[in-house]
């Protein structure tokens, strides 16, 4: 009998850029040409059958234009396309289309092509690199940054995943303005997330702004960006992994999240989620977390955004809480919640824990009051 022992340790810099600004698309390309991933020179643009017209189709023939080969690969828009058949048929094509571990993916798109194309990258070829294009508010605020990458299941969002973290990310406002004003609002979800999370100013800053982040004034949406950008950043640097600090970022999620998959997603993310902010404030008003008129604000602000704060009377209230024990935040059968305190700061529990076990009857009680 023998042991041999396998001694893998290793240190993995995965640091990187965040560029935002107003068309960056030959930008991107100019990164390329001088290294950004080294001497690759074949690139899979990934994209929804939206953005492909608006702006993947451009990356693609610039990148051709450059010398570089580049080739597109497009799926049905949509959350219903963030599932692991659409990973399987990109990987085909990308196989197909004479693709190997010589390849580099880049993701045009918002949150379902960031999250399915990073999660590609992550297996292909056992790891190929990948940048995140980022053209919606959504995946500004949050697909596109902290290396989450998943598909959904018909049990529950985001489950199958992995870590992996793009070699940079663009984020361009400039494209916000194709986007559908449903989508626009649906973005500001994350965003009010992050203020109500993290900081009471730039909280204030939204109810003061909203209305000029519809005018799409130029230094509203920079600042936007930015301070959504260090929110998720000052997190994600200290619990890059999700061990504990990081499930602050799933603020509003358990029953948001739920909701978007009994709704059929019917409801977009962020429509789902500005509900699931309202339950978190009044039942965390109840526990004494946060005052009513903090609530007030908090739900004041997701309508001036144009966020639903009710719960659809077509969403049956059974199949909901029955879908909250998918969310994984739970602990052994175990509910469990994150909770603002006030605003602009989280709860901390026991055990340097920022979720608190919730019972059915409370969570059904909110629910059933919404």
């Amino acid at each position: 009998m023998s042991n041999f022992h396998v001694g893998l340790k290793k240190v993995v810099d995965d640091s990187y850029d965040i560029e935002i600004g107003y068309g960056l698309e030959e930008k991107l390309v100019n990164d390329l040409k001088n290294g950004l991933v080294g001497g690759l020179h074949k690139f899979a643009v990934v994209t929804d059958d939206i953005v492909k017209d608006l702006h993947a189709e451009k990356i693609c023939n610039l990148l051709t234009e450059a010398g570089f080969t580049a080739q597109l690969f497009v799926f049905p828009n949509g959350e219903k396309s963030k599932v692991r058949k659409t990973k399987e048929e990109v990987e085909d094509a990308m196989l197909a289309a004479g693709f190997r571990r010589d390849c580099c993916i880049i993701a045009v798109g918002g949150g379902v092509v960031t999250d399915l194309a990073g999660f590609v990258a992550g297996t292909f070829g056992r790891g190929i690199p990948f940048l995140n294009y980022a053209t919606t508010l959504l995946a500004a605020a949050d697909a596109s940054i902290g290396g989450k990458t998943a598909v959904d299941t018909p049990l529950a969002t985001n489950l199958i995943g992995l870590f992996n973290q793009p070699k940079k990310v663009y984020i361009d406002i400039a494209s916000w303005k194709t986007l559908p004003k449903r989508q626009l609002v649906s973005g500001l979800a994350e965003t009010i997330k992050h203020a109500c999370m993290a900081d009471i100013e730039f909280f204030a800053y939204l109810e003061d702004h909203m209305d000029d982040i519809f005018a799409f004034k130029p230094e509203v949406l920079e600042h936007v960006s930015e301070q959504n950008c260090r929110i998720k950043y000052e997190v994600v640097m200290k619990d890059e992994l999700e061990k504990s600090l990081r499930e602050i970022l799933n603020l509003g999620h358990t029953v948001g999240r739920a909701i978007e998959t009994v709704s059929g997603y019917q409801l977009l993310h962020g429509e789902a989620l500005g509900i699931g902010l309202t339950a978190e404030v009044r039942l965390g008003n109840s526990y004494g977390y946060i005052s009513a008129a903090d609530v007030d604000r908090v739900v004041s602000l997701l309508k001036k955004a144009g966020l639903p704060t009710e719960i659809p009377d077509y969403i049956d209230r059974e199949e909901l809480i029955h879908k909250l024990y998918t969310d994984k935040k739970v602990r052994d059968g175990k509910l469990r919640f994150v909770f603002q305190k006030g605003i602009g700061a989280v709860m901390e529990f026991e055990n340097g824990s920022y979720a608190r076990m919730v019972s059915e009857e409370d969570a059904r009680r909110i629910i059933e009051e919404m």
